[in-house]
């Protein structure tokens, strides 16, 4: 057995000798020959025995104390530490008899291996991000000694970074002070202390049919009554929502004004207006979530802007457009929200994400995200094209045609249920996103929402018209 841990450690080329070492305890544990509560060699002992120094035995031992797999025990030596029970074979592979319910795609998508295609996820692939602009801010960060290093962060956020958001929001014509913004870890937290600071269990909640579907998760866990107002190509459908108000009269109102998800239809002037005076005069209160704002060619209306935010808050993030894992969203809203906000904030989380923030500022003011927002929109046109005509091959047709962003919301031929096409799809190890995970009113059975950057692969289209077959 010495003599194949030898070999091993000279055979290992692509890792280091500490990886070596580790594995060769890992495989006396796998093997049996070190079972639970055994105490390892002495590291001298195993330095010799496997002809390394005793400095690559003690970083050996100390990973493999961090991972838990064997137990330091002062002054006796390590141990192997009690192993966590086998993973079942019924645990390995896509979970096709789960409810298909607003958090189907989510855990199917963030679950996905690496081999899974994701066309129904909500973001970029790694590969469509600025790696390198994310690099040089992380290279930059290491380097300032900043105490964004070690310390929490006030709770409003980093200054600098929400001064920049405000310049960037007087882009779509939002008048806000560094003051009335403060930062989240993401544009999930901007909206759950919003939830937190207004609702009270039992409130109504006002979304579109369709809307993104954890609008409906979030909702639900503060167990709010959720009402919905069907989603036109403009915007709301007008009619129903003055009817909705009157009858329901909805605490909040949650939506997206300049790229909707999942259809990708833009908000109209007219409509927003319509909507600003019906829900000035119902007490309405509007949650505008922009996260998708730098996808767009030509800036569409904001609700903020018109109201000058006194009912509506604005929320977004740079998780869509620059990293998912740096995770750094805001809320502006009135001033007198605001300082409620910060409290809530402190109570759940206590202080800001400075690390994150300036990582994120660093990206946004060395000129790398303008370039790389400049290369994307084209990009996600092109993709928005061939997507479309791809699936227009196969009979889905396209609600409508986006002018930007990155979903197509689709409709499969008639008689067909996107919920059975998509677990057709997932044994294929291919995540769909189905229509009635975003509708409240399950009205959107026939639809499918594509993320056409994550739709290039043939072997998509391939599951997709094999499993139209199988359901006509």
């Amino acid at each position: 057995m010495v003599s194949d841990h030898i070999q091993m450690l000279d055979e290992t080329k692509s890792g280091t000798r500490i990886a070596a070492v580790m594995a060769a305890i890992t495989q006396r544990i796998a093997g049996r020959s070190l079972t639970p509560g055994d105490k390892l060699p002495s590291i001298r002992a195993f330095a010799r025995t496997l002809q390394v120094s005793t400095s690559t035995v003690v970083e050996a031992y100390d990973r493999l104390a961090a991972e838990g797999v064997i137990q330091p025990r002062p002054g006796s030596g390590f141990y192997v530490a009690s192993q966590a029970a086998p993973l079942a074979l019924s645990e390995i592979g896509p979970k096709l008899d789960r409810a298909v319910d607003p958090f189907w795609v989510s855990r199917q998508s963030l679950d996905a291996g690496g081999d899974d295609l994701k066309p129904g996820c909500g973001w970029l692939p790694p590969s469509w991000l600025p790696d390198d602009g994310m690099r040089r801010a992380l290279r930059t960060l290491s380097r300032a000694g900043s105490p964004s290093l070690a310390e929490y962060g006030a709770p409003l956020g980093l200054p600098p970074l929400r001064q920049l958001i405000a310049r960037r929001m007087g882009d779509h014509g939002i008048d806000a002070s560094p003051d009335q913004i403060m930062l989240t870890e993401s544009g999930t937290q901007a909206l759950d202390l919003i939830c937190r600071f207004l609702l009270e269990p039992g409130d109504t909640v006002l979304v579109d049919d369709p809307c993104y579907f954890n609008f409906h998760a979030l909702l639900r866990a503060h167990r709010a009554h959720i009402v919905s107002v069907a989603y036109t190509p403009t915007g709301p459908d007008i009619e129903q929502f003055a009817k909705v108000l009157q009858e329901h009269k909805p605490r909040l109102y949650i939506t997206n004004s300049a790229i909707h998800n999942p259809t990708g239809a833009t908000l109209s002037p007219v409509t927003a207006h319509r909507v600003l005076k019906l829900a000035e005069q119902a007490g309405l209160t509007i949650i505008e979530d922009d996260i998708f704002a730098d996808f767009e060619h030509v800036a569409a209306p904001r609700l903020a802007a018109f109201d000058g935010l006194e009912r509506v808050i604005h929320i977004g993030s740079f998780s869509k457009t620059l990293s998912a894992s740096a995770r750094c969203g805001f809320i502006a809203a009135r001033p007198d929200w605001i300082e409620g906000l910060i409290d809530l904030k402190i109570a759940t989380t206590f202080g800001g994400g400075p690390l994150t923030a300036e990582l994120v500022l660093n990206v946004l003011r060395d000129g790398s995200y303008r370039k790389h927002m400049e290369g994307l929109r084209p990009r996600l046109s092109r993709a928005m094209a061939d997507v479309s005509a791809r699936l227009k091959n196969l009979g889905l047709v396209p609600w409508i045609e986006p002018q930007a962003g990155m979903f197509l919301w689709s409709r499969l031929p008639d008689g067909l249920d996107s919920a059975e096409i998509a677990r057709e799809a997932l044994a294929d190890n291919i995540v769909l996103a189905p229509g009635n995970v975003f509708s409240l009113s399950q009205s959107a059975t026939s639809f499918l929402r594509f993320n056409v950057s994550q739709s290039q692969d043939d072997r998509i289209f391939a599951a997709l018209r094999k499993a139209i077959a199988r359901k006509r």
